[in-house]
């Protein structure tokens, strides 16, 4: 298999993060049958909790999680071996997301520590340069743990070229920001959009539509907006993220790419949730165990679901129901230690 299949690159948290991995790893996917294998590690690199891709050039970027944020570009071969091109810092504490522009103009990055937006201008090589702009955020929330301070954890830029929306858990809130490419800075672009108090909003997914889904990982709910006639972004629906009992805190959200099925990964409860988007609001269709514990990322790609189980070192393999949108597991789970972050090329 070591020449078929998709590349597929998967982050981990090292010791520098309190994790087992030791950088990036590659595999190779069958889109046919969902197999996953791991071909091993192809950057020794620290915290790489969260990876990216160039729209159109063979680059990929990834964080580095650490006190003092960096980002890192690196060149991908055919063999899914990765050459180093270039790192900067973030300006910022525990970066833990990144993003490229539509155009694959700029790299937007997520400041977990200090709440801030850090912007890299890449050149045509796709090599990131000196920040143009640093978004720094201020506030706080209800919760006195979690909510004392700015704590931006995903960036998301438009496919259209919309405006960039900033999902900040420490003080309940979306901004949006639209970018000046000539300059790569950042300016505001209406107010910010409010989540209910204590929701410590963690990460979004759009929806072919317009709309985009919001998982709460304070508030354990998945939250629904959309622009009304006048553009403002309200929130249409508010669902709990889990039926189990016990403590429940969403990690990653994800819309199929029909757009049929929104897929929520519950930590604690250590499952997948399955909602369809066929009612007035997202009805919960089922919840299935994640194949291992602490599931922190996950992707649906064509007709599997592949699931990041931090805790346990492994990857959780899943067939999905075209109809139903229901995962049903595909063997073991395939060991990868402290897996963070799962990307695929589709």
């Amino acid at each position: 298999m070591a020449d078929s299949g998709e590349l597929v690159h998967i982050g981990c948290y090292t010791p520098q993060g309190g994790g087992r991995g030791k950088g990036i790893v590659a595999a190779r996917r069958d889109p046919r049958t969902g197999r996953l294998d791991i071909l091993g590690t192809v950057a020794a690199t620290p915290s790489p909790s969260f990876l990216t891709r160039h729209p159109r050039l063979p680059v990929l970027y990834a964080v580095g999680e650490l006190d003092d944020g960096v980002v890192t570009a690196w060149g991908i071969g055919p063999d899914g071996g990765l050459a180093p091109l270039g790192s900067q810092p973030t300006g910022g504490a525990h970066p833990c997301h990144l993003a490229v522009s539509a155009d694959g103009g700029h790299l937007f990055s997520a400041n977990y520590g200090g709440g801030s937006v850090a912007v890299h201008p890449l050149d045509p090589a796709g090599v990131p340069g000196p920040r143009s702009d640093l978004i720094e955020h201020h506030g706080h929330s209800v919760d006195p743990d979690r909510q004392a301070e700015p704590h931006v954890h995903m960036v998301s830029p438009d496919p259209d070229g919309g405006p960039l929306l900033t999902v900040d858990l420490g003080t309940d809130a979306v901004y949006r920001y639209q970018l000046d490419p000539a300059t790569g800075r950042l300016g505001s672009y209406g107010t910010p959009v409010r989540t209910s108090p204590g929701t410590g909003p963690r990460h979004l997914a759009r929806h072919p539509d317009g709309r985009f889904f919001l998982v709460g990982e304070l508030g354990a709910t998945l939250h629904e907006y959309g622009p009304d006639g006048a553009g403002t972004v309200h929130e249409r629906s508010r669902v709990p993220a889990s039926e189990r009992r016990g403590h429940v805190q969403p990690s990653e959200v994800a819309v199929r790419g029909d757009g049929r099925f929104v897929y929520v990964g519950n930590r604690g409860v250590d499952t997948v949730s399955v909602f369809a988007l066929d009612t007035a609001q997202p009805r919960l269709v089922a919840e299935v165990g994640s194949g291992g514990h602490w599931p922190r990322h996950l992707v649906v790609t064509g007709t599997h679901l592949y699931v990041a189980n931090e805790r346990s070192d492994t990857i959780g393999v899943f067939a999905v129901d075209a109809e139903s949108g229901v995962p049903t597991p595909l063997g073991e789970p395939v060991p990868v230690p402290s897996p963070t972050c799962i990307l695929t090329t589709t």
